[in-house]
């Protein structure tokens, strides 16, 4: 592909394509494009169906380069239509007569009508394989080998030994095989496409003193939409008035209503509950989470896993094999054994048959797309099958602690004063940690607007964070710190006993503790206790009973304190008190120790730990762009339940994968031993290879029915 730099002065259009089976195909569709006159790079993504084209070509010309498979073109937004039944479809009326004459054939062959019988059977193979005989030798001509090629020599070369009912059958089994793989892989993606329709094409703005009804491309930033009772959200957007519930489950996976006020993020495509809001757009409809999601999932379908990596490279040489063995059993044995060339010509036409690769080059991509899809309606986004193929051999998960194993919401339990009133700590405090966004911050920030504390007129300067250990700022003419008591210890050497005490009272309970104090004096303590989630240790255990062999916890916060948590959520490897550098560090040894490592984080802080990280893991990701777009997992929901789900998918599809690998291969291995005797019959070869198609397609079809 040309360089980006190259790209950037042409504008990128992106189209869905409708009726891409087969990898192969993507790759001729994508040369086809390529050699339009006004286009200047295109780039086919199989897993979703789509096309981005750089340059300029119509939807006609389009049509055109992917007429070989009889593709349709539509715009990226357009909304997608469910797949028809499979008997319902237009492209198969050619298959339907092709049967009927075939049926006519062998009635008259039957009746002793030879004549009719060959003319209802060539009848049959014109109709049939009209679309496959185009493509066939359209490539042939092109000296490229797929498996339109390989199905068109067949065909014709069993009509040049006179097997005419043997060719009419081979290509009805291969259009039906066809007809059958490509309404498969368009039910596939549609888990995909269908989270278009969750968000409505149109939104009630509320411009001046009027309510209107526009689309959503027309709805603008700072827009006020009304949301009625029982309505689906169409835009991004944070409530200004009212109050409800909110069925989030098509965003996060999370089938309870998650309750909603004034001040609170909502999402497009969710459904509003009982009450009446009014919602401020955030976002622009291209921008909205659930845009991002359908984008991310589809970006993540392009990418390449490593299995189907070695899967293409090894139909790279498979193809070229087949035909070389074909060729060698139809001309070595009469040439050296004095065979009949009729009987061997046809059992080489049989192996060309078995060798068509379809099977095998989407025994991974089918899997792939699948599990994607599925992870995605339950609020799981992989980016890509290379990291779920990771997740699913993980071994060992580090996790952080605040907003992970904990709700992330500490809230402020006590306070002790050694020095002034506790009206004056905590106005001094809050004051310093509004400029904070750390979750301590917020509950210290939300005990003094709890207490009534005037803590907004505070003078504040020279606000400073300090990495790891906490904050410093000017209030009046000092200098106030606020952190972890060794920040303290450092600045006035050892703390007063009874503070030591107190510290280690509050620690053994699972509490964290925040000194406050100057550069020579302590003024107080503030403790603060962050919940363990209930889902917490059902989660550690389910982690245990998949495999993972090493579950670790890695935090900032005090040993102590972390050990309490680790307790109550049944880690046993607490690594407490780590700088980020420290996390990263940790990361890498449970890499080198036990093997491929996941961090589980907030997609936020610990960055270079998740980056460091096999499988990067964020949480809570509905509504957070920098966890969106930085972590290789996100869990939208904030629910800690769903990483063994994603483990256990991840291990599922690994298995499946390996198991259509093995269908794919071994259906060709068999039939190519049956070809030796003569037991392989042409449409006995297109029925194997038909066969395991279908079997490869509807074993990772099971991939839809993983539940958390």
């Amino acid at each position: 592909m040309r360089s980006e730099q190259a790209l950037d002065q042409w504008e990128a259009k992106t189209y869905r394509v409708q009726g891409l089976t087969c990898p192969n195909c993507a790759a001729t569709f994508e040369r086809n494009v390529k050699s339009l006159p006004g286009v200047k790079e295109a780039k086919v993504n199989f897993g979703a169906a789509k096309l981005t084209v750089w340059g300029e070509a119509t939807i006609d010309e389009l049509e055109q380069a992917g007429a070989f498979e009889q593709l349709t073109i539509r715009e990226e937004r357009e909304r997608t239509v469910r797949p028809e039944p499979f008997w319902k479809r237009k492209e198969n009326r050619n298959v339907y007569v092709a049967a009927a004459l075939l049926a006519i054939g062998w009635t008259a062959s039957a009746a002793g009508s030879g004549r009719l019988a060959v003319a209802a059977y060539v009848a049959a193979i014109v109709i049939g394989g009209y679309s496959l005989f185009r493509a066939g030798f359209r490539n042939l001509i092109r000296w490229q080998f797929d498996m339109n090629t390989l199905m068109t020599i067949a065909v014709l070369g069993a009509a040049a030994i006179g097997e005419w009912q043997e060719g009419a059958v081979v290509v009805i089994l291969f259009a039906i095989s066809e007809a059958l793989e490509r309404y498969s892989m368009e039910n596939a993606r549609w888990s995909i496409a269908s989270l278009m329709e969750m968000a409505p094409d149109e939104a009630t703005i509320r411009r001046g003193a009027e309510e209107v009804t526009v689309p959503v491309e027309d709805v603008r930033v700072g827009d006020v939409m009304i949301v009625k009772p029982g309505g689906k959200i169409a835009m991004d957007g944070i409530v200004i008035s009212g109050a409800s519930t909110v069925n989030e489950a098509a965003i996060t996976g999370e089938s309870l209503p998650v309750e909603k006020a004034p001040g609170a993020a909502v999402f497009a495509g969710t459904l509003n509950g009982e009450g009446f809001l009014e919602v401020e757009v955030t976002k622009r409809a291209d921008e909205t989470t659930v845009a991002k999601m359908i984008d991310l999932v589809e970006e993540a379908q392009a990418e390449r896993a490593p299995s189907q990596a070695f899967v293409d490279r090894f139909a790279r040489y498979y193809t070229p094999f087949i035909i070389a063995v074909a060729l060698l059993i139809a001309v070595v044995p009469p040439l050296v054994m004095d065979g009949a060339w009729l009987d061997w010509v046809y059992r080489g036409l049989a192996v060309l048959v078995i060798g068509c690769p379809c099977a095998l080059v989407i025994s991974t991509p089918v899997a792939i797309v699948t599990a994607i899809g599925n992870a995605a309606r339950r609020g799981v986004l992989i980016k890509g099958g290379a990291h779920l193929e990771q997740i699913g051999r993980l071994r060992a998960v580090a996790l952080d602690k605040t907003g992970t194993l904990t709700k992330g919401k500490p809230a402020v339990t006590d306070v002790i004063v050694y020095e002034g009133t506790r009206e004056q700590l905590l106005a001094i405090a809050a004051a310093i940690e509004k400029r904070s966004q750390h979750p301590l911050a917020s509950a210290i920030v939300r005990r003094a607007e709890e207490e009534g504390t005037p803590f907004l007129d505070v003078p504040v300067g020279e606000f400073q964070s300090l990495t790891g250990q906490g904050v410093k700022a000017v209030v009046g003419s000092e200098t106030y710190y606020i952190g972890s008591p060794a920040l303290l210890t450092g600045l006035i050497g050892e703390l007063p006993g009874e503070a030591e005490q107190q510290i280690a009272v509050f620690r053994s309970e699972g509490k964290t503790v925040m000194a406050v104090g100057t550069a020579n004096r302590l003024l107080g303590l503030v403790a603060a206790a962050d919940p363990l989630r209930p889902s917490a240790p059902d989660t550690i255990a389910a982690l245990r009973r998949l495999g993972v062999a090493e579950i670790a916890m890695v935090t900032g916060d005090h040993r102590q304190t972390a050990q309490a948590i680790g307790r109550q959520a049944g880690v046993s490897d607490v690594r407490a008190g780590l700088l980020p550098e420290e996390k990263l560090a940790a990361i890498r040894e449970l890499k080198q120790r036990c093997g491929i490592t996941a961090m589980v984080g907030d997609g936020v802080n610990d960055a270079p730990a998740l980056a460091a990280a096999d499988v990067g893991v964020a949480m809570g990701g509905a509504g957070t762009d920098t966890a969106l777009e930085t972590a290789d997992v996100v869990l939208m929901a904030d629910d800690l339940r769903q990483l063994p789900y994603t483990i256990h998918l991840g291990r599922r599809t690994l298995a499946i994968v390996k198991q259509n690998i093995a269908i794919a291969l071994g259906f060709k291995v068999l039939a190519l031993v049956a070809a030796v005797p003569g037991w392989l019959t042409l449409w006995l070869a297109v029925f194997a290879d038909m066969g395991a198609t279908l079997l490869v397609t509807l074993n990772s079809m099971r991939l839809l029915r993983v539940k958390g």
